[in-house]
């Protein structure tokens, strides 16, 4: 392909054009003055010299060929920079042709221009996603698909992208499950689309390449319109109709139909076809198909409509011409547009010559199809491969691996490779073999060693199964060695390969031939290897032997038994004869045998018997796993993949004279006992009996106790022999075995279904059990069939070697298996033999237990026989019952419980007779009673004169076997019950409460009194222990029977019930036949007045109940039974309703039962269908029981209350714990039950910063707040440290308030104690000592806060003694201050506080201060202040002040007092005037006051006169006017400044302490000197002083202002910004800045919380401020989120909840577009639309969004934009969109809009006047002059017209010259004239 020139790619560098080769390692120099366009085109110039199949790494040139095309290519260079000197004109020429040429073959734009040297191919650096490949399927597994891709690639198909989604759940119903076997078959033909290419992260160089076959993604571009007839389109089966298939193409637009063929293939939903479009019908959008195979393989697409490119798929044939030849294929043209390469593998013939070329001359017409489409470079590949052609994939005929030794060169291609012609069967495969598969050595000029039609020997490395193409290897060591590839791989061969890995989970090894396999850990040695790395070398060449191979995934190991066994190897199941011996591993231990496993995932058993273990040894303790153990083969059954085997050497044989047989009864003696097994002499010669202890009885724990009290001799009378081992005989002691009434099966064939079969239980599996019978005759009982509750769990249901009794459910002759059920509903005993095992085997283990100790004799049994009343003593008496104990038997104990004293009391010591019931042997007691009808019954019986056994008889005479009796349980034993039947002159029986398959269940529940049915099953006599054996009777709970009960069981219905279960709040009931019910709390009794209803219940217990409520369970067919025992239900003899009526009032009294607690509720159920909850905050006051607020309700416990709101619809209260008090109906219940001085539980919601105080919770709605002097009962420096949001506290109610807008305002106070706080200003008296916090800071002074109702002012002169610099720093706001009252105004509650130490009395200051001064004395001292008319000093030794004047002062200091004098200056005065009465003193500081003589007085005399002149006259004028220089007390504020404010009519906290700028004090400061020597200035001076004062006041502050700025006094710190927050808490800008300072700390997570300190501060009146934080919230998580685009949306949804949607829509908005995020802008706005579509202002943004991105949409957008916005909203949007037009879009298109606005507004001149000022911003004066002329023939109103003649005066001033403004004049006369006329 010929190279671009530059300036057509400096033109268009978005066509830049992705390479398909790979490109090679020295691309060309280009020129220096074409530099750019070589390098954006070097991925396509590069693309000629990529070699077919680069595996050498050498270039496919030689350097002599690379030479001659660098000239080439810098010849036509140089012909390009000539050309580029010619005119414009020709330069355009030759771009448009040398752009044609490059590029116009693979954009399909023409068929002209230069032809590409090379056709393209796909390679792994080209393949992208959204390319289009055809494939075939190679491997078709469960959860993907392997795709065979041209070039040899291969792709992975996902189970999702392999099918359509929709049609998923139907393929799954129609294939079982097995979705992508049913569907896709190897060999099939599939067209698919590239979803990603990723690397291996394992492997360097290895890529997946991950497709997706959806027709979704392949017909994305598809419409009806676009279809023809006789084209080939693919579908699924979406459904299988009657006549044909319903089909789905992947899109929604249109459906299809095939008719069904015989030739179709088996048919199922989701199954991918092929068919011809036979016609289309448009109006139902149906394509009709035929599946037709030959006419789909013949059908070619014809360009009947211009077909587009994106309508190109893979697989479709073609009419193609052959256009040209390139090096290493063709160029078609084909579908008249549309051109594509075939290359050299996709030819017409499998096996091209050398001379191939010859064969495709110009224009010659061929069919081809589509192998490849990739839509970012419009490049398209065709195949002329003949089986692909015809829509078949060609056939595989060798397999990777085998070798051919007379295989023909048929080409040989200079620096690439050989193609070779295989003799295959039937036809011959093509090979290929790479240039560095040829040899193993480097060979140069390797052509001339390689001649056509010479034979060579080759072997297959790799299968192109696309192209039919195999590649192949000439090198010698591809010959060498066992395998070459994973097929070589046999299972048990031996090989050497060289370790490369060495990990924790083994080693990976690589053989010879590359071949790669994982030795697995466990497999590295013979033992356990704890440090692999030790063991295996890397690099190390060792021996190996194949332990299997699956998919392609080959496991070796190195144990040295394994590899240097010489004994046969096992690896298939139809290997393992009789008797054959080979070596194994063991992978699992058992008790009853080992598992091994052999090669090829063989595995077998090894059962205990054939382990050759020692009798009562563990089989761990002689095997462990991966142990490798020689074994033999027993028997095996290669169907069922079983193997049994055997570790010992030969079989073992039985002594020829004696014959056991399995399940015989033998006798024996212990030998010894062991933990795991007892041994016993079987009395056979070499024979050894062995018991498992779990078959010593039927019942678990007697068994374990016999196995405890076995002693060596002990003789078993009857064993059963279940099983031979060895030369052990397993025995059984298991009383339902050894007395069973049939043999037990030894053999399938014995079993039969339906039948009860006795076995015990071997194993247990999660899915069920396994019982055994005799020898190894093991059946299985599925979960399901094993209990009835499917989700109790096995192992805790059934225990290892219990007995049961198993009903046979079906059995299979042919593979011996049984099913079984253990359901107690089908296996529950006929007999008694469960019970009566229990009491022999007690016996017998009563008389081993008291064999060797002759002082426990058994003698007392028979002076204690069951019936026989015997004498006692009273022991003891306890809870449970009174202890009874023999004078003759010092170790045996009587016992009677409550229920059997029948009444009577007795005391410790007293002698009683009793009646025995019961005896247990073991543990040597009694169970007796003195019942009178126990007892009376002996004494009738002892009176007759029968004998004693005949006696035992006649009581039981009268009941036969089988017979069902009514009995009542006397005792509730562990395992059985003592009954008594009444109608038999209450005899005494015994019945088991387990049974062979419920001994793990938990046990049936029986209290005494209980009647319970039950059937005789065995008279009393020796084999009963002379018991009355009785087995209680199963309850039918037939379905049949139960639903029939059901209906006869209405409301009102009274029934006998059961209880099964007792929970909190119900007992569970069972009642009729199998029937179930509740009773709810409430209904136990009336009132709900007990504690614990249910503490009088227990479980079995019989009660009467009444049915109150029938109702059917939701998707269930069950019932649900409400039942009730109130009294008062069953005193209503009328029918109970089921629903209760909701008949409740506010203030009435409730009980109910708590049933929930969660955060903040409590939930009671009053009855059981009425609910009531109880707040928190409403249960107590104390944070501490608050605080446990959960613990302190348990579910059940009453709690009674008084309704505080009802919810009727709900059926639901409200309580609190008091009574509300006179509440009428139309009280308020928000704050009903809170009255003013009330003590509740309260819990703080928020902090209010500075001293606003707490707001604390104390309703659900209703919350309070507590004052900053409430908080705590003394006064504390920062009251609020000990609290925090979310604290229980405990308040006092100090005042409900209303609002005018009718919210409610709540006092609250958290101090315990009501003294030391000021209510009233009556309560204050002066000089009283009071205490407050800061509230306010101002420039004169501060307030303090007293209480909640006062609140104090503090003036700057009484703050402190000394001087106070820094009145904010000093006295923060909060600060606590200790202060006296000076002055009390009652009127307008104005208190002035003083917080200085000193006395302020008059009289105490005129002794101290001023009687140590004297006219005429020089004192020194410091300047205090500086003002305008002079200085302010305070005296040394004094703490008086002075007012020296500024006439007082040296002649040159006085134009500028400021820079003169500072503050703190130290002065030397001289004292002028004393004024006592007014304490005032005037200095002076003139030189020739310190140069006179001071002891003549002059200058003081004369000054004193001077003053005192002026005295009397200005007395008379200004009463309260200073005109002397005055003495200041403190800071030079006059005391009588409080009285002055005192008079004030505003409050503290409305007014600042600005005010006694009114003062006199203040007057005197405003003078001027000449007011202070001049006493007849008038008032009107007085007023120009006071505003002069004021704006030099203003002055000060400006100047201080500066000086802030100047010193950058800006926030340094977190505490500073701190303080700032808290002064201005509302502010946005404050916030911001705090948020920016911690960013710039890179304090990304305090930035965050400090926005959302702000979101929760700031008001929420203040709107614009919130909105400012959530932006600057937006732009943090947008920088610092991780990620940022899921930050930003979680805080936009958190914004979206509190904010104006709108607005942050917007602002979200605004953020995208700041930070070029355009696609998140763009669908943001897209949903702003849709949310805001009647917003003109959302509508303006996105014509905005549309104009600034140079999209051509704006009128889509306007049409739009008028369908949704209200009609009063179009002319303000479309004039805006207009204005928009002129200023960034195009201005043709902003006169439209206007031009249509005013044909239907024509008189509206604020639309003129828009449109005039946006032509004039343009500046065409023609365009603009043509628009006034049209405005001023406009017939207006004279107003209206003057508005524009005057704008058009305007412009022509502006643009015109004299002419045009005298024209614009003369118009407008004209116009006034001729309205006038």
């Amino acid at each position: 392909m010929g190279k671009p020139s530059k300036k057509s790619f400096n033109k268009k560098p978005e066509d830049k054009l992705k390479t398909f080769q790979k490109p090679s390692k020295k691309p060309f120099k280009p020129p220096p003055k074409v530099n750019n366009a070589s390098k954006d085109s070097s991925s396509i110039q590069l693309e000629d010299d990529v070699p077919d199949f680069p595996r050498g790494g050498q270039s496919s040139l030689s350097r002599a060929e690379v030479d001659k095309v660098r000239a080439e290519v810098d010849k036509e260079f140089e012909k390009e920079n000539i050309v580029l000197k010619k005119t414009k004109k020709d330069r355009k020429k030759i771009l448009t042709r040398s752009t044609d040429d490059d590029l116009g073959s693979l954009f399909a734009d023409g068929n002209s221009g230069k032809i590409p040297r090379f056709a393209n191919k796909i390679t792994l650096k080209n393949v992208t996603p959204g390319m289009k490949l055809w494939g075939v399927i190679s491997e078709v597994n469960e959860k993907d698909l392997v795709v065979s891709l041209p070039g040899g690639l291969r792709g992975l198909v996902r189970a999702s992208e392999a099918i359509d989604p929709l049609l998923h759940e139907d393929m799954k119903a129609d294939t079982e499950g097995d979705v992508l076997s049913a569907v896709y078959t190897v060999g099939q033909l599939v067209s698919c689309i590239v979803l990603q290419v990723d690397g291996d992260k394992n492997e360097k160089g290895m890529h997946r390449i991950w497709l997706s076959l959806r027709l979704a993604l392949l017909h994305s571009s598809f419409s009806l319109d676009l279809l023809q007839e006789g084209m080939v389109i693919s579908a699924y089966v979406k459904s299988i109709e009657d006549h044909g298939y319903m089909l789905h193409f992947g899109v929604t637009s249109f459906t299809g139909f095939m008719q069904k063929s015989s030739k179709d293939s088996k048919m199922v939903v989701g199954k991918l076809v092929q068919g011809v479009v036979k016609s289309i019908d448009k109006i139902r959008k149906v394509v009709n198909l035929s599946s037709d195979s030959d006419e789909v393989a013949k059908c070619v697409t014809k360009d009947l409509k211009g077909i587009p490119f994106n309508l190109l798929v893979p697989g479709m044939m073609v009419n193609a011409s052959v256009r040209s030849t390139l090096e290493n294929g063709i160029m078609l043209s084909f579908l008249t547009f549309f051109t594509g390469t075939v290359d050299i593998f996709h030819l017409g013939k499998t096996l091209p010559g050398s001379k191939w070329k010859d064969e495709y001359t110009q224009n010659k017409k061929v069919n081809a199809r589509i192998l490849f489409v990739d839509p970012s470079t419009r490049a398209v590949g065709l195949t002329l491969n003949p089986h692909l052609v015809q829509n078949n994939a060609p056939p595989s005929l060798v397999k990777v691996g085998d070798i051919f030794d007379d295989s023909k060169v048929v080409r040989v291609d200079k620096g690439l490779g050989v193609l070779l012609e295989i003799p295959s069967a039937s036809i011959p495969t093509p090979a290929y073999v790479n240039v560095s598969d040829l040899s193993d050595k480097e060979v140069k000029k390797w052509e001339k060693s390689f001649k056509e039609g010479s034979l060579v020997r080759v072997r297959v490395s790799g299968f192109r199964s696309l192209e039919g193409l195999a590649t192949g290897v000439l090198k010698t060591s591809a010959f060498e060695g066992s395998v070459f590839t994973h097929s070589d791989v046999r299972p048990g061969m031996v090989v050497k390969a060289k370790v490369i890995i060495v990990d924790s989970f083994g080693a990976i090894v690589q053989f010879a031939s590359g071949v790669k396999a994982l030795c697995p850990l466990r497999h590295m040695s013979e033992f356990e290897i704890v440090k692999p790395r030790k063991k295996f070398q890397v690099g190390a060449e060792l021996v190996f032997r194949v332990l299997g191979c699956k998919s392609k995934r080959i496991t070796v190991t190195h144990k040295k038994t394994l590899v240097k066994s010489k004994l046969t190897v096992l690896s298939s199941y139809n290997d393992a004869t009789e008797g054959l011996s080979t070596h194994g591993w063991i992978t699992k231990v058992e008790p009853h045998g080992c598992f091994v496993r052999f090669y090829n995932g063989v595995q077998g058993f090894a059962p205990r018997a054939e382990l050759g273990l020692d009798p009562g040894s563990d089989v761990s303790s002689m095997y462990h796993v991966e142990q490798v153990v020689k074994c033999r083969v027993t028997s095996s059954v290669p169907a069922i993949k079983r193997i049994s085997l055997s570790f010992l050497a030969t079989p073992a044989r039985t002594p020829e004279d004696v014959e056991v047989k399995l399940g015989s009864l033998v006798s024996g003696t212990v030998e010894r006992v062991t933990p795991n097994a007892i041994i016993v002499d079987v009395g056979i010669k070499g024979y050894n009996g062995i018991i498992a202890p779990e078959h010593l009885a039927d019942n678990h724990g007697l068994a374990t106790i016999m196995k405890s009290v076995l002693k060596p001799g002990y003789k078993f009378e009857k064993l059963l022999v279940l099983d031979l081992e060895n030369h052990n005989l397993i025995l059984t002691a298991k009383y339902s075995i050894v007395n069973a009434a049939e043999p037990l099966p030894a053999d399938a064939s014995q079993v039969h279904s339906p039948a009860v079969v006795p076995g015990y239980i071997c194993n247990i599996i999660d899915t069920g059990c396994f019982v055994r019978f005799i020898g190894r005759l093991t059946g299985f009982a599925p979960k399901n069939r094993a209990v009835d509750d499917h989700r109790v769990d096995l192992s805790e249901s059934f225990f290892i070697g219990q007995s049961v009794r198993s009903n046979v459910q079906e059995v299979k002759k042919e593979s011996d298996r049984i099913t079984l059920s253990l359901k107690q509903s089908l296996c529950s005993s006929t007999d008694a033999s469960f019970i009566q095992e229990y009491f022999v085997l007690e016996e017998k283990i009563a008389k081993l237990l008291h064999s060797g100790n002759k002082s426990s004799s058994l003698k007392w049994v028979k002076d204690s026989s069951i019936g026989n009343v015997i004498e006692g003593t009273v022991h003891e008496v306890k809870e449970s019952g009174v202890v009874i104990s023999f004078p003759k038997y010092n170790d045996v104990f009587g016992f009677i419980t409550h229920h059997q004293c029948g009444g009577s009391t007795v005391d410790i010591g007293s002698t009683v007779k009793a009646a025995v019931l019961d005896l247990a042997k073991m543990d040597r007691l009694v169970d007796l009673s003195l019942k009178a009808e126990f007892v009376n019954r002996y004494t009738e019986n002892t009176g007759s004169k029968t004998p004693k056994k005949m006696r035992k008889r006649s009581a039981h005479k009268e009941l036969e076997v089988n017979q069902i009796v009514d009995a009542v349980v006397e005792i509730v034993k562990e395992n059985y019950l003592v009954l008594s039947i009444p109608d038999a002159n209450y005899a005494l029986g015994y019945a088991s409460i387990y049974d062979y398959n419920t001994q793990a269940f938990p046990p049936k529940q029986f209290v005494n009194g209980q009647r319970v049915s039950a059937s005789v099953k065995a008279l009393p006599d020796s084999s009963t222990a002379d018991r009355l054996l009785l087995l209680l009777e199963a309850v039918d709970t037939s379905s049949a029977k139960r639903a029939k009960k059901k209906s006869s069981y209405d409301v009102g219905t009274s029934v006998q019930a059961e209880i099964t279960e007792i929970k909190p709040l119900e007992l569970k009931l069972k009642f009729g036949s199998g029937l179930h019910g509740r009773i709810h709390i409430t209904e136990v009794s009336d009132g709900n007045v007990s504690e614990n209803p249910f503490s009088n219940y227990k479980i079995g217990q019989a009660l009467t109940a009444k049915i109150v409520s029938k109702s059917k369970v939701e998707k269930s067919s069950n019932i649900r039974f409400e039942l009730s025992i109130k009294p008062s239900v069953f005193a209503d003899k009328s029918v109970a309703c089921a629903s209760q009526d909701f008949s409740y009032s506010v203030g009435q009294n409730v009980t109910g039962f708590v049933y929930k607690v969660d955060k903040d509720w409590v939930w009671i159920t009053i009855t059981r269908d009425i609910r009531a909850q109880l707040y928190i905050l409403d249960s107590a006051s104390d944070p501490v029981e608050l605080q446990d607020f959960q613990n302190r309700y348990p579910i059940g416990k009453r709690v009674s209350g008084y309704i505080l709101t009802t919810y009727k619809d709900k059926r639901l209260l409200r309580v609190i714990l008091h009574p509300l008090g006179g509440l009428t109906d139309d009280s308020e219940t928000v704050t009903s039950h809170v009255s003013e001085g009330a003590i509740i539980g309260g819990r703080i919601s928020k902090i209010l910063p500075g001293v606003s105080g707490l707001i604390v919770q104390i309703d659900p709605r209703l919350s309070g707040k507590v004052h900053f002097t409430e908080l705590t009962d003394s006064w504390i420096s920062n009251p609020l440290s000990g609290y925090h949001e979310g604290q229980f506290v405990k308040c006092k109610v100090l005042g409900i308030g209303r609002s005018g807008t009718g919210s409610i305002h709540v006092d609250l106070s958290l101090r315990s104690s009501g003294s030391n706080r000021y209510e009233k200003i009556e309560d204050l008296k002066s000089d009283m000592v009071i205490e407050g916090y800061v509230k306010n800071v101002t420039p004169k002074g501060c307030f303090i806060m007293l209480s909640r109702k006062l609140d104090a002012k503090i003036l700057i002169s009484n703050l402190s003694d000394d001087f106070v610099s820094n009145l904010e720093e000093e006295f923060p706001i909060g600060k606590l201050v200790t202060g006296r009252v000076l002055s009390l105004e009652p009127l307008s509650k104005r208190i002035e506080v003083s917080l200085r130490k000193t006395s302020g009395s008059k009289e105490t200051k005129g002794d101290g201060d001023f009687g140590s001064l004297h006219v005429g004395d020089i004192v020194s001292g410091r300047v205090k202040r500086v003002e305008s008319y002079g200085l302010f000093i305070t005296i040394d030794q004094s703490k008086s002040v002075g007012l020296c004047h500024v006439s007082e002062l040296p002649e040159d200091n006085v134009d500028n007092l400021e820079t003169k004098y500072k503050v703190h200056e130290c002065v030397k005065a001289k004292v002028l005037k004393i004024d006592e009465e007014r304490r005032r003193i005037s200095l002076g500081m003139k030189a020739s006051y310190f140069d006179t003589d001071v002891g003549t007085g002059t200058p003081a005399n004369h000054g004193s006169d001077s003053i005192n002149e002026n005295n009397s006259e200005s007395d008379e004028e200004t009463p309260f006017e200073v005109q002397e220089p005055l003495i200041l007390s403190g800071n030079g504020d006059h005391p009588m400044l409080a009285e002055v404010e005192s008079r004030a009519s505003v409050l503290p906290l409305d007014v600042s302490l600005d005010e006694t700028e009114d003062s006199p004090m203040d007057d005197v400061g405003a003078q001027s000197p000449e007011a202070l020597d001049n006493v007849t200035k008038t008032s009107e001076n007085k007023v120009k002083r006071t505003k002069k004062k004021e704006m030099e006041e203003r002055e000060r502050e400006i100047r201080a202002a500066e000086e802030r700025l100047l010193q950058k006094d800006i926030p340094r710190t977190a505490d500073d910004y701190e303080k700032l927050t808290r002064s201005s808490p509302n502010s946005s800008f404050i916030w911001l800045k705090y948020m920016a300072f911690l960013l710039s700390l890179n304090e990304v997570d305090k930035a965050r919380s400090i926005a959302n300190r702000a979101l929760n501060t700031i008001n929420m009146i203040e709107e614009s401020e919130k909105l400012n934080v959530w932006i600057a919230y937006f732009n943090l998580e947008n920088e610092f989120g991780n990620p940022p685009e899921e930050a930003v949306v979680k805080v936009f949804q958190r914004a979206l909840q509190v904010c104006d949607p709108k607005k942050i829509h917007f602002a979200l908005l605004g953020m995208y577009e700041r930070t070029d995020q355009n696609k998140l802008a763009d669908e943001l706005l897209e949903k702003m639309i849709r949310k805001f579509k009647h917003s003109c202002k959302v509508w303006l943004r996105r014509i905005q969004r549309v104009l600034k991105q140079n999209e051509d949409m704006v009128q889509s957008v306007v049409k739009r934009a008028l369908i949704c916005l209200p009609k009063h909203k179009h002319i303000k949007f479309i004039t805006q969109t207009a204005i928009s037009e002129f200023k960034s879009g195009v201005p043709d298109r902003g006169r439209s809009l206007f031009e249509g606005m005013l044909r239907e507004y024509p008189k509206r001149t604020d639309l003129w006047s828009v449109y005039l000022d946006q032509e004039i911003r343009l500046g065409d004066e023609a365009v603009i002059r043509a628009l006034f002329e049209r405005t001023i023939c406009l017939e207006l109103p004279l107003k209206k017209i003057k508005f524009l003649f005057k704008k058009y005066l305007e412009f022509e001033k502006s643009k015109g010259d004299e002419e045009r403004i005298e024209y614009v004049k003369a118009e407008a006369l004209k116009y006034l004239e001729k309205t006038r006329s």
